[in-house]
């Protein structure tokens, strides 16, 4: 009850002090400020664009059409400032504008920038929302300002009107001969209305700036389709920088491990050879370098391991299954797989059940572990590991239950994207940890 009692007492405390916000402030200062702008898009619209194209019949024209085009860019960016600044909704940049070298590249990549037509496109309707509509809101506040200052002007200039008869009367408004506000009680009632009309005025601000705000993040943001490139070259070049990590750190375990065994072995050989030449006795050398050679051999299978481990050959159950019996902490294994993945994709999920139980055994606290491998949907398979340990695998940004995966877990996820596949996590503090991967049993199409 005391909420429903409380409920006018607060629309009304809103009402009142809507106008003195400063809310409401910058979103008129926006409106008046696109409306400039949007007089001066106008004559860019016509001339720069209007001319760019009468030119480009001529050959000088055309890189003065790609520039304007281009241009849209630069009025997008203005846009988002003045959105981001006055209306408090802070916008997404859109891609990049990128080109082929060369001046035909370069007109070519301006004459397909769906970002700059997209900003045009605003420009159009921004014109007609910010110059048309704003002009009859901005009106609608000169007027309302004017009847609710009306008693000083009526009182200081003593204004006159003439009605149908040619009388004429000391009234701020002449309505024919029905009506005139020509009296103290009507000019203050008149003025009233208009004192009325600023507690309403915010409300209509507020409305055409929701129009503008929703045109805003309709055309000057990235597209699902800019969004998605945007992924895809994410996803490539986190598997480029994998590879190239992988690369190194095979090249320095070669060189410090590997190669080193191999040279005192040759050097082992060597002294060897020395010593039957000279009579006398290489057993202990051979015997030195024979065993250096399986340690070699060893190192090298590791490595090998690494790359694709020989447990994968016969699929992602025995793999998982060695993975299991080597794990420090129990480890409960389920698999049901209708289909085999391909390759890559056993390896990613190989690799990704390997490190999630390293980092459970590591830092969860947990004593026990349960991994699943089981079909999601036609042509994709979810990969979870769960644990009954601590939690708390999220890093907090902004409240609770928000996070982002943070540390290794940031690697998985831009693995599984590298294939397009995706990465959640649940890990509430006290636990349990969750996490879920899901992945093409084909890999990327």
């Amino acid at each position: 009850m005391s909420d429903t009692a409380a409920l006018p007492s607060t629309v009304l405390r809103t009402f009142l002090t809507t106008p003195f916000r400063a809310r409401t402030w910058k979103e008129f200062a926006y409106l008046i400020i696109v409306f400039g702008l949007g007089c001066v898009a106008a004559v860019y619209l016509f001339a720069g664009i209007g001319g760019g194209l009468y030119l480009s019949l001529f050959v000088v024209g055309i890189p003065v059409l790609a520039a304007m085009i281009l241009g849209g860019r630069v009025w997008g960016r203005i846009h988002r400032v003045l959105v981001a600044v006055l209306l408090d909704a802070a916008l997404p940049e859109p891609p990049a504008f990128t080109f082929t070298p060369g001046p035909i590249g370069w007109l070519r990549s301006a004459f397909t920038d769906r970002t700059s037509y997209r900003a045009l496109l605003f420009l159009i309707v921004e014109g007609l929302l910010g110059v048309v509509i704003g002009y009859g809101v901005l009106m609608t506040v000169a007027v309302i300002g004017f009847v609710a200052l009306s008693p000083i002007p009526w009182a200081l200039l003593n204004p006159t009107n003439v009605d149908e008869n040619g009388v004429e009367h000391h009234s701020m408004i002449q309505f024919g001969d029905a009506f005139s506000v020509d009296t103290w009680p009507r000019v203050l009632g008149f003025a009233a209305l208009g004192v009325l009309g600023c507690f309403l005025l915010p409300w209509l601000i507020r409305g055409v700036c929701f129009l503008h705000r929703a045109l805003a993040l309709w055309l000057l943001t990235p597209t699902a389709r800019d969004l998605e490139l945007a992924g895809l070259r994410e996803s490539r070049r986190a598997a480029v920088d994998d590879s190239a990590a992988t690369l190194r750190r095979l090249e320095r375990d070669l060189h410090d491990g590997t190669q080193a065994r191999l040279v005192s072995i040759a050097m082992m050989l060597g002294r060897a050879e020395e010593r039957i030449a000279a009579g006398g006795d290489a057993a202990e050398l051979i015997a030195q370098a024979r065993t250096g050679s399986k340690e070699a051999l060893t190192e090298l299978r590791e490595l090998v391991r690494g790359i694709h481990p020989p447990a994968l050959e016969l699929g992602l159950e025995p793999a998982l299954e060695t993975l299991a019996a080597r794990c420090a902490l129990p480890v409960e294994l389920r698999v049901l797989l209708p289909l085999r993945p391909s390759p890559a994709i056993e390896a990613i999920a190989y690799f990704s059940v390997a490190e999630l139980l390293t980092n459970v055994v590591k830092h969860a606290a947990a004593n026990r572990i349960w991994v699943a491998v089981l079909p999601a949907g036609t042509g994709a398979l979810a990969v979870s590991v769960r644990d009954n340990g601590q939690g708390g695998a999220l890093q907090p940004v902004g409240g609770p239950g928000e996070g982002v995966v943070v540390g290794g877990l940031s690697g998985l996820a831009q693995r599984a994207r590298a294939v397009d596949g995706t990465l959640t996590v649940d890990s509430p503090i006290g636990g349990p940890t969750v996490v879920t991967l899901v992945l093409p049993l084909a890999g990327p199409q």
